[in-house]
């Protein structure tokens, strides 16, 4: 691939600012300056530096980033920043869009893609991709409205009831739901459904991916691909009321 147009599709500017970039002497590949916007690259593994900022090629892009509270997964957000912001200009630049929303209170595991078709597959609900959320409610959880969550309920938008692929009660109160749905507010509703209020709540698990101990909020890191996200997940942890009593 020329190298102008490299820049041009990772999102460094328009085609006149990355030939400019480069013409600048401010591309670098393998240590060495490279100043032809026409030179032919190899993308396979491409490691290179921007403005001294290193950068790896990806035909896609798939971010996992930690959301901190207070951002809002909207492109056009309106009351918060947008989670975009916490995003190098070139990611913004490439239009990348949050996989499905989290309130801005939410925190956690949230993907971005550029990638339309990817988009549509980790949002549609035919895929099945569980969703893991730790929530701290207002109440403590008690062993009713864990079945309630698990055989479903009905929200004031829908007739037919909305249940928890599964949901597993934490030594300190916390409670562990797994959504495969992606409903509005869905978490909170349930609560409320079953007479509780969500107080925090935060999102540990996408597919197969769980997110790391070591980003911090606002970090982002690259995934390698769809495969990331799509491999063996694990089996939802459900907790009926006998062994909720086993737990107490």
């Amino acid at each position: 691939m020329k190298l102008a147009q490299l820049l041009f599709s990772q999102g460094f500017g328009t085609r006149r600012e990355c030939a400019a970039l480069i013409l600048d002497g401010q591309v670098e590949i393998a240590q060495q300056v490279v100043d032809d916007p026409q030179a032919d690259i190899d993308i396979a593994g491409l490691q290179f530096r921007v403005q001294g900022q290193p950068w790896a090629y990806h035909e896609k892009a798939l971010l996992m980033l930690h959301k901190p509270a207070g951002y809002e997964c909207s492109l056009k957000p309106s009351a918060w920043p947008g989670v975009h912001t916490l995003l190098p200009m070139p990611l913004r630049r490439r239009g990348v869009q949050p996989v499905g929303r989290l309130d801005q209170d939410t925190t956690g595991l949230l993907l971005l893609t550029d990638d339309g078709t990817l988009l549509h597959k980790l949002t549609s609900p035919k895929h099945h991709v569980p969703k893991v959320y730790e929530v701290h409610a207002k109440h403590a959880v008690t062993p009713a409205q864990i079945d309630a969550l698990l055989e479903g309920v009905v929200l004031d938008d829908d007739p037919q009831p909305v249940r928890a692929d599964g949901a597993m009660l934490h030594p300190d109160g916390t409670l562990r739901l797994t959504l495969i749905q992606g409903k509005y507010h869905q978490v909170k509703r349930m609560l409320a459904a079953v007479g509780n209020r969500c107080e925090r709540l935060h999102r540990s698990a996408f597919g197969a991916l769980t997110l790391p101990p070591d980003l911090a909020p606002g970090q982002w890191q690259w995934l390698r691909g769809a495969s990331d996200v799509f491999g063996t997940p694990p089996q939802p942890q459900v907790a009926s009321q006998a062994n909720f009593a086993q737990r107490s």
